[in-house]
């Protein structure tokens, strides 16, 4: 019964100690626009499925070229970098755990032996003798009742922390997804640029020949003879680019995934590779609350305000309890009989009088949180800049792809009879130059425009956060 009315008090106190004094935690307003920009450039941006009115997409939804996805699923086993963000997430989990179990008694035994023998000199009897103690018991050493919410508001200032790094973790996955796309589309226009150009060095070879030949029978000048080896040489060190280009590509999505990557998984050119499914930002820029780093960042502002709790805290009493119940006796075989139990009550109360740096502690704490509320702030008027840039792009891209064929295409001709026109004698070799010069350019340039349409997609995703599928 005694043994009841001892534990009692301590339950009280615990019970009656799970408050804290964190300041109430209020989001911050949006520091942005509620909806988009809405000017020209993004007046085409609005179609496709709106991420934020529909069901979020998945990654297995969104990338919908079966090799692209079998790098994805590998990327994400063995991407090195990804295996770290997830094992910092392991390490956040354990420290919360400590935390959270500071709020609870460390329960110890322990079992001592005395044995001590004094010469007759030193003993009030006169006699030598030999003393003996033996004891065991079970107690909590001094323990913290979080009265006052310190503890708890640690605890809870864990919580945020493991929170955002688990935040950080599905950011870290989607980046990767987003990033393998990339590297796969880079390397596929890489690739089909390749073969351009290593056909226009075929071409020029060919024309080169010819007019080598022309040259040697002295019916063209020395000028033109080197005006169609400048073109040559173009080509030659284009080929030579391109193949390092490739290269470099394939080695970039080989660290990428964590591993060699099979041929027969690589893109040949832009038009094996299935696009990506089409996607909008939807109407409003709440949405951006959804990314994982702008809850990373909403998080670190959460664990700001619980330490403020814990800061405060410091400035009332704080109270300690250590207790043990057990058995003691002179004789170890006496140890565990009738009547030989012990037990001890020590709670501690300490309370601070004077001590300046819990005051700047304190100030620290709150300065803390202003700077938290900034990063939160920044994270969302960066991801709202990126979103934007990317609708932007979209609602531009397809007219640029559009005006770039058109260019391809009226080139074509102008080279066509640029080459007809000085077969025939009427027109020197420089405008039959200057109209390839043009057409190779611009044939170059609308692989990079198709390759920037289909990245686009793949951006836009990423800036919207990616979808469900991108926590898995």
């Amino acid at each position: 019964m005694n043994r009841k009315l001892f534990l009692l008090p301590i339950l009280i106190v615990f019970f009656i100690g799970s408050c804290t004094m964190a300041p109430k935690y209020t989001r911050p307003e949006l520091p942005v626009p509620a909806n988009w920009p809405d000017g020209q450039a993004y007046q085409a941006a609005q179609s496709g499925t709106a991420v934020g009115q529909t069901v979020q997409l998945s990654w297995q939804e969104f990338i919908t070229d079966a090799k692209l996805r079998e790098l994805i699923e590998t990327a994400l086993k063995n991407n090195r970098d990804l295996r770290v963000a997830a094992l910092n997430v392991e390490m956040a989990r354990a420290l919360y755990g400590i935390e959270r179990v500071s709020l609870l008694p460390s329960v110890n035994a322990a079992g001592s032996a005395y044995k001590e023998h004094f010469p007759a000199d030193l003993s009030s009897s006169g006699k030598s003798f030999t003393s003996e103690q033996y004891s065991v018991n079970l107690g909590i050493t001094s323990w913290e009742i979080d009265f006052f919410g310190r503890i708890r508001s640690l605890k809870d200032k864990a919580l945020e922390e493991y929170l955002a790094t688990e935040q950080a973790l599905v950011s870290a996955k989607t980046m990767l997804i987003s990033t393998v796309a990339q590297a796969y589309l880079a390397l596929a226009a890489d690739r089909e640029a390749l073969v351009l150009v290593t056909a226009s060095l075929k071409a020029q070879e060919e024309s080169y020949d010819l007019i080598r030949k022309r040259y040697d029978a002295g019916i063209i000048s020395e000028l033109d003879l080197k005006r169609a080896q400048s073109q040559v040489d173009v080509a030659r060190g284009d080929v030579a680019r391109y193949t390092q280009l490739v290269a470099q590509d394939e080695n970039g999505l080989n660290l990428l995934v964590g591993s060699q990557v099979r041929q027969e998984l690589l893109p040949q050119d832009l038009t094996t590779v299935s696009t990506p499914k089409n996607i909008s930002a939807g109407l409003s820029s709440e949405i951006l609350l959804q990314r994982p780093d702008v809850l990373a960042a909403e998080h670190g502002l959460k664990a700001a305000n619980a330490n403020i709790g814990a800061a405060r805290a410091t400035f009332f009493p704080r109270i300690s309890l250590t207790t043990t119940f057990g058995t003691a006796s002179a004789e170890l075989s006496g140890l565990f009989k009738s009547g030989q139990g012990t037990w001890s009550f020590v709670p501690q109360v300490v309370m601070p009088i004077f001590d300046a740096r819990t005051w700047f502690a304190y100030e620290a704490t709150k300065i803390e949180k202003e700077i938290s509320i900034a990063q939160y702030e920044k994270a969302i008027q960066t991801a709202f800049r990126e979103v934007a840039d990317a609708l932007a792009e979209k609602g531009m891209i397809a007219q640029r792809v559009d005006a770039q064929q058109s260019l391809v295409d009226a080139l074509k001709e102008a080279q066509r009879l640029s080459q007809a026109r000085y077969d025939k004698g009427v027109d020197s070799y420089l405008s039959v130059l200057d109209a390839q010069r043009s057409l190779y350019s611009a044939q170059q340039g609308l692989i990079m425009l198709r390759f920037a349409q289909i990245n686009n997609q793949i951006t836009l995703y990423k800036t919207l956060g990616g979808g469900d599928g991108s926590q898995q």
